[in-house]
C-alpha cells in the first residue's frame, strides 16, 4: 500500500497545537471533536497512512484532565441512522462510544440528545441510559436556530437547555457522526457557564475539510461526497478572507454558525478570540501530506466508493435519490467517473463476457485480478483465492480446495442450514483454507497472503451480502458493488 501520509508528524504538531489552544483559554476548554475518535476510517481511506486511532493517541496524553461528553441527535435515534462504516445505529454507537473510551481510561461523563422537540423515541433511549446509570441531558430545538441570534443567546435559547454538569478542565465533545449538534452544545455551554460565573473557551478540533488545501482539491471534494445525506457544502471562509486576506476552506455549516459564536464570545468577554470559523479549528492535517498524488488517487476512488454506497442504499430502499445525485456532481468537480477506480470496468467487462456475476481487485503493485461466479464458489469467494494464489506465486489452474471437500459443505448449507446458495462465501473460503493449510504448503502460502489485500480496492457486479461484506472490511479491503441484488440476477438469467 502506497502512503501519502506521515501519521508521526501528525501526532507530534497537532498535540503541540492543542495544548497552546488549551494554554490560550485557561482552565476550562470545550473542544468539540468532529469526525470519529478512534476509528477515524474515512480519514484513513482518504490519507493513506493516517491511522483511525491517531487522534485518540494525541489526546491520551490529555486524559486525566479530560472528560468526554457525547451527542446525539433525536433525529437520528428517531430515524434509526446507521453508521455506514459500522453497520449500527448512532444510539448503539453511543453505547459503543462510551464502552471504547472508557476502556481506554477517558472518563466519560454523561451522554446529551440534541434537537429534542418530545420524540417519543428520545424518551425511551433516555431512559434506557438512566437505567444503566448514564447521566443524560436534552438540549431542544431552537426556532430560528442558526440565524436569530438574539433568541438562541437567551434564557429562551441556549438558556433553556439542560446545564451539562463537568469536572474538568479540557471538555471533549462527540458524537457518533456529523449533524449530531456538537457546536450548539458547546456554544450552550459556554452561555450557561457564564450564566454561573465560569469563563470557558472553545475550539474546533475537526480534520475535514482541510482547510489548507484547494476548494476542489479531491481530499475536501471526498468530505463532501461522505456528508451528501447532510448537504454540506465546502467553501471558501470569507471571515476569513476579509479578516486576514488569505484563502481558507471551511464548509456552510461552520460559516453559517459564525456569527452566533461571535455574539456571544463579544456578550461574554466584551471581544471574540477568533476573526473566523477557520480560527476556531486546531486542524493540522494538512501540513502532514508527503505525497500528494497518493491522496488525490486514494480521495477519487473515496468519492466513486461513497457514490456506489449511496446507490447500493437506494436499491434497498433505504437511500435517497438526492444523495446519489449530489455525488455524482462531485464527479464534474474531480475530473472522474466511475471507471477511473480501475476494478469497476475490470469486473464489468468480465461479466460481460461470461454472462455470470464477476468481482475484480486491484493489487498493491497495480495488478488487477478478477474472478467469476462458478458452481462451487461465489465471486468473491473465488476472488480471494484468485488473488492470495497471484501473490503467493502459485499457478492460477492449483485447485486450493478440493472439490471433494467443497461439496460437503456444500451439502450442509442447502440440506442442514436450509440455505438457498450452495456457493461457499469468502469466510467459509478462508476457514477451508485454514483447515488444509497445516498440510497442504499452497494453501499455507496464500492463506498468508490475505494481510497483503490490506487497502486493496475491489468491485463486484454483485451486491455482497453482510458476511462476505464484514469479511473484506476485516481484510481492509475497500469495496464498492454494482446496485444489482443476488434475486434480481437469478430471475434474470
Amino acid at each position: 500500500m502506497k502512503y501519502g501520509f506521515d501519521n508521526d508528524k501528525y501526532l507530534k504538531i497537532q498535540s503541540e497545537h492543542i495544548k497552546e489552544r488549551i494554554a490560550q483559554f485557561g482552565n476550562k476548554l470545550y473542544l468539540e471533536l468532529g469526525g470519529k475518535l478512534f476509528d477515524d476510517h474515512h480519514a484513513s481511506r482518504v490519507l493513506p497512512g493516517f491511522q483511525p486511532d491517531s487522534k485518540l493517541r494525541m489526546l491520551s496524553q490529555l486524559k486525566d484532565h479530560a472528560e468526554i461528553v457525547i451527542v446525539i441527535s433525536a433525529l437520528d435515534i428517531e430515524k434509526n441512522k446507521v453508521r455506514q462504516d459500522l453497520g449500527i445505529t448512532y444510539d448503539m454507537d453511543v453505547l459503543r462510544l462510551r464502552e471504547e473510551f472508557m476502556k481506554r481510561g477517558f472518563l466519560v461523563s454523561s451522554v446529551v440528545i440534541t434537537h429534542y422537540n418530545g420524540q417519543i423515541s428520545a424518551d425511551a433511549f433516555r431512559q434506557r441510559l438512566e437505567r444503566m446509570d448514564i447521566t443524560t441531558y436534552y438540549h431542544y430545538t431552537i426556532e430560528g436556530y442558526p440565524t436569530n441570534v438574539n433568541l438562541i443567546a437567551s434564557d429562551k435559547g441556549f438558556g433553556h437547555n439542560d446545564y451539562i454538569e463537568t469536572s474538568r478542565p479540557l471538555v471533549i465533545v462527540t458524537a457518533p457522526g456529523p449533524g449530531s449538534g456538537k457546536m450548539a452544545v458547546c456554544l450552550s455551554q459556554l452561555y450557561n457557564e457564564h450564566k454561573r460565573g465560569i469563563e470557558a473557551g472553545y475550539a474546533k478540533f475537526e480534520t475535514f475539510p482541510v482547510w489548507s488545501l484547494p476548494l476542489k482539491h479531491p481530499v475536501n471534494i471526498a468530505y463532501e461526497a461522505a456528508t451528501a445525506d447532510l448537504n454540506d457544502v465546502n467553501m471558501i471562509d470569507p471571515f476569513h478572507l476579509e479578516a486576514y486576506g488569505k484563502t481558507a476552506i471551511n464548509y456552510n455549516r461552520d460559516i453559517e454558525i459564525f456569527p452566533v459564536l461571535n455574539a456571544l464570545f463579544e456578550g461574554i468577554y466584551g471581544t471574540n478570540p477568533y476573526k473566523s470559523p477557520t480560527d476556531m479549528g486546531v486542524n493540522m492535517v494538512g501540513f502532514c501530506i508527503n505525497d500528494d498524488e497518493v491522496c488525490c488517487d486514494a480521495s477519487k476512488n473515496e468519492i466513486i466508493r461513497r457514490y456506489y454506497t449511496a446507490l447500493n442504499a437506494l436499491a434497498q430502499g433505504e437511500g435517497n435519490d438526492s444523495e446519489v445525485n449530489k455525488i455524482s456532481l462531485l464527479f464534474k468537480q474531480a475530473h472522474i467517473d466511475p471507471s477511473y477506480r480501475r476494478t469497476i470496468p475490470a469486473a464489468q467487462e468480465r461479466a460481460k463476457e461470461s454472462g455470470k456475476n464477476c468481482s475484480a481487485i486491484e493489487l498493491a503493485d497495480g495488478t488487477i485480478i478478477t474472478a467469476e461466479s462458478g458452481d462451487l464458489l461465489g465471486p468473491s469467494a473465488a476472488l480471494i483465492l484468485n488473488a492470495t494464489k497471484h501473490l503467493a506465486g502459485i499457478d492460477h489452474s492449483v485447485k486450493l480446495i478440493p472439490q471433494a471437500m467443497i461439496e460437503p459443505i456444500q451439502h450442509t448449507k442447502t440440506n442442514y442450514l436450509r440455505s438457498l446458495n450452495p456457493r461457499l462465501h469468502t469466510d467459509e473460503v478462508i476457514v477451508a483454507l485454514s483447515v488444509l493449510s497445516t498440510h497442504d504448503e499452497n494453501c499455507r502460502r496464500a492463506l498468508e497472503k490475505l494481510p497483503e489485500l490490506y487497502g486493496c480496492q475491489m468491485h463486484s457486479t454483485v451486491m455482497l451480502g453482510e458476511v462476505d461484506r464484514k469479511i473484506f472490511k476485516k481484510l481492509g479491503v475497500g469495496l464498492t458493488c454494482d446496485p444489482k441484488s443476488k434475486k434480481a440476477t437469478r430471475q434474470s438469467i
